[in-house]
């Protein structure tokens, strides 16, 4: 794909950023909370990132620390509810107006189902309805015993960062079945400005254009390596795709996990495209 970095972005993205109003964004994909997992250490360091999320135009925001994994049997639901309260509190006290609700980064396991009967593992923003998943980087794992699962219990998967997956990148095509379980695609917001790498801008930008991506997140951790830049790809998006899918992907269908609804998907605004094989040689 062409031009992915254009210099004329930045003078342009001014214009279409200025059309959405201020605090308008919602990410369902964020590491807020502090000292649980590799996002902020301590609580002023949450605090400010949070003010960045803030000044980034975001108004409501998921925090999703990782589950199971390496972080299994800790940052459980009931936890990360208490943190979210906490954070909430001392957010309305920094006069910071950005709303936290719970949610978690859920690495793929089979016991996902058990523990989420068992209040141990969070639904996004705590509703039910949406699960974030989050799959190994180092080899390809097919989940499709767990999404017939999920789907039995009326969840629906949201996969996390599927650009940035080696798997994915060479052969896209692995994703068409799990399409059938009302799984969604989450990219992230940096991986559309290359902040990843070439191979991840290529593909998320694929993902995007093919109308197999659903949604667009921070996944943000700090205000160092991983900040938020919301505003960027929404401008980026409205330049290249238009605003109607910027507006869906950011906006919309982020809201409508938080409301417990059924999300649009991109390919009902424009045209859902089919993926040739090996995306990063391809754009």
């Amino acid at each position: 794909m062409k031009g992915l970095v254009d210099k004329n972005f930045a003078v342009v993205g001014k214009a279409c950023a200025a059309k959405i109003k201020p605090q308008e964004y919602i990410d369902i994909h964020c590491h807020c909370l502090p000292g649980m997992d590799d996002g902020p250490p301590t609580r002023s360091e949450a605090i400010e990132l949070c003010r960045g999320l803030f000044d980034d135009g975001i108004c409501t925001v998921i925090a999703t620390p990782h589950q199971l994994g390496r972080f299994s049997d800790c940052n459980e639901a009931a936890q990360i509810r208490e943190e979210v309260t906490v954070l909430n509190e001392e957010l309305r006290d920094s006069n910071i107006h950005l709303k936290i609700l719970p949610g978690g980064d859920v690495r793929v396991d089979e016991r996902i189902c058990q523990l989420l009967e068992a209040d141990r593992v969070m639904t996004l923003a705590d509703g039910g309805k949406y699960i974030l998943l989050e799959l190994p980087h180092e080899v390809f794992v097919d989940i499709e015993p767990l999404l017939i699962e999920l789907t039995s219990l009326g969840v629906q998967p949201i996969i996390s960062h599927p650009e940035r997956h080696f798997a994915f990148v060479k052969q896209p095509r692995i994703l068409l079945k799990w399409f059938a379980y009302s799984a969604h695609l989450q990219l992230t917001a940096g991986s559309l400005l290359g902040e990843f790498g070439v191979p991840a801008q290529k593909a998320a930008w694929q993902f995007l254009n093919s109308g197999w991506a659903s949604l667009v997140a921070t996944d943000a951790h700090d205000l160092q390596y991983r900040k938020p830049c919301m505003s960027a790809a929404y401008s980026h998006i409205s330049i290249k795709l238009g605003e109607k899918i910027a507006r869906l992907v950011c906006v919309e269908n982020p809201l409508r996990i938080l409301n417990g609804q059924d999300m649009r998907t991109v390919g009902s605004i424009g045209t859902r495209k089919c993926i040739d094989e090996t995306v990063s040689s391809n754009l």
